[in-house]
Parts: structure tokens; sequence; C-alpha cells
């Protein structure tokens, strides 16, 4: 008869009737069929109580016992070493101790087969101890949680000169070691990218779900359950709102409509970056943000041929309320400045910040964003946040200055800054001046 492996990247075995060994594991239906999507590399995000971490060590155990290779070695990575004996080491003795001849070595976390094979279990905290070890098959658990050099520097070369394969499996944490598998995979034909989300798998009952989900924080329901990469940024503004717009498909491909035009929307920086938006108010009063630029060190006649280098017919410009400062250098500010290059700014009104941030929150949900020309913009909306003070238990009024502050600075002066005026069925657009 022929034995079906638990994935296609490990053989079948045909073998008597005899000679086959239950190790008592039943994978779900929504399990095999992972399974039978999986390539040589696969990213897997998963709800929790999925059974992802079962499922892998299966697959360790099953690709022990049919690699023809001489020694087989298989490995099962958690972020300690102590995590991996606790959430898996107990699961791959339950599943191995049927096969005949099968040893625990329960100092080093291994499981040895008579066939030579080896599921050994390892921590990601110290990649430089994983250094010189070949490998035919590894899981990662809880990614999220490791350096991303255990992989590209350590266990990508063990897996080279026998080809093994390599399985990430986990829960979003922001955007970190599983983000940047995740996004790879997904760009790579040869990879494999699978999410799978509690409100679509059916595995937890619903009446369970929505319990859940009114007893737990919004941002930790979304990580833990929805598998969001940016609602679990601790003390974000715009977390669920940008999560909202993936899982709505409004950060896709969004085309430039030569028709309507483009207003911008400036971060002036003194010494350090600038930023702006571009953005087409749609008949129905959505946003199509098509474009993001930023740069730092550069004069205001960069920027204007950064402009006049896209292919956009412009409406309004908009720029903070203090691009009316005068220079000490010059005696100019730079309103006349960018007027004398040709640009003619509108003001955004002089607001608190808290006003501003409110104002992005409003329009966030009408916003469509161009996933790839709006990459370094929607992470800085997607991680602009409060600080936490430990000590306190309390998160501060005011948002953290950092990388993310130009991009959402410009969005804000957009947000309070732009006005549609309707006449009639038509819309207009207009910018209010301070």
């Amino acid at each position: 008869m022929v034995v079906r492996s638990l994935c296609r990247f490990q053989p079948e075995l045909n073998v008597d009737q005899a000679n086959v060994i239950d190790t008592g594991f039943r994978p779900r239906p929504l399990q095999r069929e992972v399974n039978d999507q999986l390539k040589r590399f696969s990213v897997l995000i998963c709800h929790r109580r999925f059974g992802k971490t079962v499922n892998a060590v299966n697959l360790l155990n099953d690709g022990a016992m049919r690699c023809s290779l001489p020694a087989p070695r298989f490995a099962y990575i958690a972020p300690l070493r102590k995590q991996a004996k606790a959430v898996a080491w107990d699961y791959a003795k339950q599943y191995a101790a049927p096969v005949p001849g099968v040893e625990f070595n329960e100092g080093d976390l291994r499981i040895d087969y008579p066939n030579g094979g080896r599921v050994s279990l390892y921590g990601g905290n110290d990649p430089d101890s994983l250094r010189g070890i070949y490998l035919d098959g590894v899981v990662f658990d809880e990614v999220a949680q490791m350096p991303h050099r255990v992989w590209t520097e350590v266990i990508r070369p063990a897996l080279s000169d026998r080809k093994g394969w390599a399985l990430f499996i986990g829960t979003p944490q922001g955007k970190n070691a599983l983000y940047e598998v995740w996004d790879h995979a997904k760009r790579d034909p040869d990879w494999c990218a699978i999410m799978l989300r509690a409100s679509e798998t059916g595995i937890i009952d619903p009446k369970e779900l929505a319990a859940v989900k009114r007893e737990m924080d919004p941002d930790e329901y979304e990580q833990e359950f929805e598998c969001s990469f940016t609602a679990a940024i601790k003390g974000a503004y715009f977390g669920q709102l940008m999560a909202d717009a993936h899982r709505d498909g409004r950060i896709t491909n969004v085309p430039y409509d030569p028709i309507i035009p483009v207003h911008t929307a400036w971060d002036l920086g003194m010494s350090d970056s600038t930023a702006i938006w571009f953005v087409q108010a749609k008949p129905g009063g959505s946003f199509a943000v098509v474009d993001y630029y930023e740069a730092s060190g550069e004069g205001l006649d960069h920027y204007v041929k950064v402009l006049d280098d896209k292919p956009y017919k412009y409406g309004t410009h908009i720029a903070p309320h203090d691009i009316r400062v005068r220079e000490l250098g010059t005696g100019k500010s730079r309103l006349e400045v960018a007027r004398s290059l040709g640009i003619r700014f509108d003001i955004a009104p002089n607001i608190p910040i808290q006003d501003g941030i409110n104002g992005i929150r409003s329009i966030l949900p009408r916003c469509w964003f161009d996933e790839t020309r709006c990459a370094v913009g929607i992470d800085s909306l997607t991680h602009y946040r409060r600080a936490f003070n430990e000590q306190m238990g309390a998160f501060s009024p005011r948002p953290v200055h950092d990388w993310t502050s130009h991009a959402v600075d410009a969005f804000r002066y957009f947000a309070v800054g732009f006005k549609e005026r309707r006449t009639g069925n038509n819309t207009q657009t207009k910018c209010v001046e301070e």
C-alpha cells in the first residue's frame, strides 16, 4: 500500500500493511489542505488554537522517518529552548512513541529514529549555537520573537547542500522577523504564504469567539485571532484603522486617474526629513492616496523637481503653518521661496496635534493607498504611537517623535487643511487658509 506523506515535499512510501505505523495524528481537514499547499519554503500565519504546533511537529517526525538521505536531521526552533520544551516536546514524544525502536534524549531534547533520522528542539535566542549543523527540514515557531538573522545567517545555509525545507509558523506581533519572511513569501513564487484568521476557519465556535472578542483589548484580539500585523502595536494611534484598511482591500494597487487633480500635503523639515503625500479626491468622498515621497538634507528646489518629474496634474499644495517663518540666513520664508519656484502653498490651520490626529482618524476609513508607492508612508501611519511609561503603567499624552513623525505630520496637514464643498451635484475641493 502507499502511505501518504503529510506534505508534498516529503516522499510517499510503498509499504506492506504490516509495516504501517499509526502515530495517532489525525490532521483536521483544514490542516491537510494547508499541508497540501506547502512548498519548500512556506510561511503559515495562524490564529491561536489552530493547532499549528501539533501539525508542525508531526511534519518533522514524518520527515525524519521518510527522508532517504543518510542521517536525516530535522529541527524545531522556538524563541527560547525552554519554550521549545514547554510547547512542543511532549507533542513530539507523543506522536513518535508508537514507532518501534525510537529513543528520546530528554537532556538534549532529541528524538532518534531507528533509520538514523533525528528531530531536535532548539532555542533561537543563541544563533551561534546553531552554526555548523545541517538540516533536511526545519520549523520556526513564533518567529516574531526571534532575530531575523537566525534564518538568513544560520539556518538557510544549513539547508543548502541537502535542499532542505523550512516552515515558519506564528502569530503577528507587529512588523518584525515574521513580517519580513511573510512579505518575502508573498512576493516570491517559490514560496508559499498562507494566513488563517479565526473569523474564517470556523475552528473556534462562533459564540466563543464573540465572547473572546468582547473580553479582550481590540488590538490584542486583532493580533491573536485575526492575524493583524498592524493592530497590535502598543499605543498605535491608527493601528486598528490601518488593520481595517488591509482587511478591506484598501491597501492595494491604486492607479492615478489623469482626469482628477492630485493634491499634495507637505511636512517641511529644516534639518531633517521632508515628507509629501499625493492624494486624489474621488467622487463620492473617498481619497486615492497614489504616492508618497520622503527625503532629507535637500532644498525646496529638489522637491519641486520631484513633483515636476511625476506625471501628475496638480491641484492644491498644503503646507504647515510654520512655512511663513523667515529664515535667518536669507530673510525669506519658505513660503516665498516656494512661490519663486512655482509652487503656491495653502496653509493648514494651526491646531493642536490631538485635533489633527482625530482628523486623520476621520478620513482614514475613506482612504485607498497604493501599497507600492506609499509603502513607507503606510508603515509610518501604522507605527505612529504614544510612548508607554512602564513604571507609571500609562501612555504619554503626546506621540513619540521618531521616523514615523514626518509622514504622519504631512498626512495630518492634509486631514485638517483639505476641505470638500458641494455645489449641486458636483464636488469641488478647496484648502482652508489660516
